[in-house]
C-alpha cells in the first residue's frame, strides 16, 4: 500500500500548520494535483469536519480525512498519505485531539470508499509500521518503510 502511494505521487512532508484547515486542505493537495479529485469534494470535507467535529482523527496521531462515498468532486479512487512533523491539533468540544499521519481518501462509489478504508486498517493494525510511520522525514524513509514492511 505505501509503494503505491510512492508509485501514484500521493506523499507529501511538512514540518507544521497553523489550523487543522490548513493541514486538512494540504492533504487534499497531491490527490487534487494528480486530478483524483477537485476543490469541490476538498471543501466537501472541511465542511463535515465544521459540522461534525474532528471525526477524521480516528487513532491517537492518525487522521483519515474523506466525505461521502462518490462524493461530488471525485475523478479517481485513491489514498493519498502526508506526515506533518509537530502534531495538528484538533478541538472535539474541548477535548483536544492531535494528528500527525494524514491518510486522505478518495473513492468514486461505495465499494471502493469501503475497500479504501479496509486497505488502511489493515496497514494501521500493524504498530511498528504506524511507529515507523510517526518517524519518517522524507521520501527515502518512506520507500525503506515500503521495503521493510512488504508494503
Amino acid at each position: 500500500m505505501i509503494s503505491k502511494f510512492i508509485n501514484d505521487g500521493l506523499v507529501a512532508f511538512y514540518d507544521s500548520f497553523d489550523t487543522w484547515e490548513e493541514a486538512v486542505r494540504a492533504s487534499c493537495n497531491t490527490l487534487r494535483n494528480q486530478g483524483y479529485i477537485n476543490e469541490q469534494y476538498e471543501n466537501a470535507i472541511v465542511d463535515n469536519i465544521h459540522e461534525h467535529g474532528p471525526y477524521i482523527v480516528i487513532l491517537p496521531g492518525i487522521a483519515m480525512p474523506h466525505s461521502t462515498q462518490g462524493g461530488e468532486g471525485v475523478f479517481k479512487t485513491g489514498i493519498a498519505f502526508m506526515k506533518v512533523e509537530k502534531p495538528v491539533l484538533f478541538d472535539d468540544n474541548g477535548e483536544i485531539k492531535d494528528a500527525q499521519l494524514f491518510f486522505t481518501l478518495a473513492a468514486e462509489d461505495a465499494d471502493q470508499h469501503l475497500q479504501n478504508i479496509t486497505d488502511l486498517m489493515e496497514l494501521l493494525m500493524n504498530e511498528d509500521v504506524v511507529e515507523a510511520l510517526k518517524e519518517t522525514k522524507s521520501l527515502e524513509d518512506l520507500k525503506t518503510i515500503a521495503n521493510t514492511y512488504n508494503l
